[in-house]
């Protein structure tokens, strides 16, 4: 569905992403995981041509068997939002505040389907009832009325209101508590699950990764240093940057075992994906 090949993306004193290689398979969830500034949000953000225009990228990013950099810019824009979307870390960002949500949310709509208001207004208010806000209230309410993990929620909503194909989540959990976070990602596999939306999840957190993931690709100071399945990357870890991240996860308790050792344990070969 989505191919990434050879992509390269470079400011002018250094190369930010090096000649990296990725595939996404419909249906699939595929983490792309690393510590802050590995290069892992711009490149997801290259899929979007949403990269700064001081940046210079090569290679091929093709959607679909289309190469995206030979889409007219029209072409491009309706496929974002409409098979590609994206829920953003900076999920405030994503409203403006002093409009209200059910009116973004309707624009967002009116851009991608030829639908009568009151049509628009019912899908608006099932997509927010679909992610468990209520969706009538939060459909009249402006986002500062919203709690961070309803806001969230409702950038979610946003996100698969047109059914997309693919869902690239930009680290949406960070700002998030334990418990919030747990429920957004529960949402978003729901999401995929019931419509075989395809999912890249841009993260640092590994605790998740095993319960989500199919497939995990680990990039490191801009490079691609190992991908493969979820269990495999995890069991075997095969580069020493992958060890290290794993083994840097911190303990649920003061007693707990080496998180390493922990993740070891828990991926057991009856819970292997094929």
């Amino acid at each position: 569905m989505l191919s990434i090949q050879n992509l390269s993306i470079i400011s002018v004193n250094r190369t930010l992403v090096h000649n990296i290689s990725l595939e996404i398979a419909p249906g699939e969830w595929l983490a792309l995981a690393g510590e802050s500034g590995s290069g892992k949000s711009l490149t997801a953000a290259s899929i979007g041509g949403l990269i700064p225009k001081s940046l210079t990228q090569t290679g091929s990013i093709s959607w679909k068997g289309t190469e995206l950099s030979a889409m007219s810019t029209a072409r491009r824009r309706m496929s974002l939002g409409k098979e590609i979307s994206y829920i953003f870390q900076d999920y405030q960002g994503a409203f403006t505040p002093f409009i209200t949500v059910g009116k973004q949310l309707d624009e967002l709509v009116a851009t991608h389907a030829d639908l009568k208001q009151g049509s628009r207004r019912t899908l608006c208010i099932q997509a927010l009832d679909n992610v468990n806000l209520p969706g009538d209230k939060v459909y009249s309410s402006y986002p500062f009325q919203l709690s961070g993990g309803q806001l969230q929620r409702a950038a979610i909503a946003a996100a698969l209101i047109m059914n997309p194909s693919l869902i690239i989540a930009d680290e949406p959990t960070t700002a998030l508590d334990s418990l919030t976070a747990q429920k957004v990602l529960k949402l978003i596999a729901e999401a995929k699950k019931e419509a075989n939306i395809s999912v890249l999840w841009i993260t640092h957190d590994l605790r998740h990764v095993r319960k989500y993931a199919d497939r995990v690709a680990v990039m490191c100071n801009g490079e691609l240093v190992e991908q493969g399945t979820t269990y495999d990357v995890l069991n075997t870890p095969s580069h020493p940057y992958t060890r290290r991240l794993i083994a840097a996860i911190p303990p649920l308790s003061p007693n707990a075992p080496n998180r390493l050792g922990q993740v070891l344990q828990e991926s057991q070969p009856q819970e292997r994906r094929h």
